[in-house]
């Protein structure tokens, strides 16, 4: 269970690497500037952001990759991720990853025992190695959105459009496909990135800077402990 635990954990982490609201009401610029200089204003922007919510899909290997999460700057996040309907929830708090999966999930992974053995209950490992690490990347919130910023080819300026209420100006991405939407009123975080073909899907950033609570959950069981059985 451990090695494909790891597989799973590599195959969410390709989310950043395939891919690779905002208050306020006043115009901030951005629109005006360079397809480079819309994405350094956005890269620097995202430098002082304390949280946002992440959610979207994306085709990975052909299998269909969702997540709906909640990440702190500096402490983790918490939300929900699912391949080919295989569901789990995950929090990061404390340098450990906790995963409370569905009964299909455990059952996809460990066989009929382990969605016996483990359905209702937590596991938990660091978050700095071992077969969840993967995962830990994935709600550090810097780490992401710079990951995702950073990983672009030729850039071109598209038009200004609304993603979710917000005014963004599209950037797209000429040579990989896709295309990112930066805000054009208050702080110019990013919006929505899109990536197109095979492998497309999309990411959509909103919620920045609202309160999110993190908590461990409680009594959760240490995959260690199972592993050295």
């Amino acid at each position: 269970m451990r090695i494909r635990m790891a597989a799973f954990a590599a195959s969410a982490l390709f989310v950043v690497s395939a891919i690779s609201a905002c208050g306020g009401s006043s115009d901030n610029g951005v629109a005006s500037k360079s397809p480079d200089a819309i994405v350094t204003a956005a890269t620097g922007a995202i430098d002082g952001v304390k949280s946002v919510h992440v959610s979207g899909s994306i085709i990975s290997g052909g299998s269909p990759i969702t997540l709906n999460l909640n990440l702190v700057s500096g402490k983790g996040g918490r939300g929900e991720m699912s391949e080919n309907g295989l569901s789990f929830q995950l929090v990061e708090v404390g340098q450990f990853v906790y995963i409370n999966g569905s009964p299909a999930f455990w059952r996809h992974f460990g066989g009929a025992a382990a969605a016996q053995l483990f359905q209702g209950k937590w596991l938990k490992a660091p978050a700095s190695t071992g077969s969840l690490a993967s995962l830990a990347s994935l709600t550090n919130l810097h780490q992401l959105l710079s990951a995702l910023l950073s990983s672009h080819g030729t850039l071109t300026k598209g038009a200004t459009t609304t993603v979710n209420g917000q005014k963004a100006v599209a950037v797209n991405d000429t040579s990989k496909g896709g295309a990112l939407y930066v805000a054009t009123t208050g702080k110019p975080y990013p919006v929505k990135i899109l990536k197109t073909g095979s492998q497309g899907g999309h990411l959509v950033f909103d919620r920045y800077n609202e309160s999110v609570s993190l908590t461990a959950p409680p009594k959760a069981i240490d995959i260690s402990q199972l592993q050295s059985k």
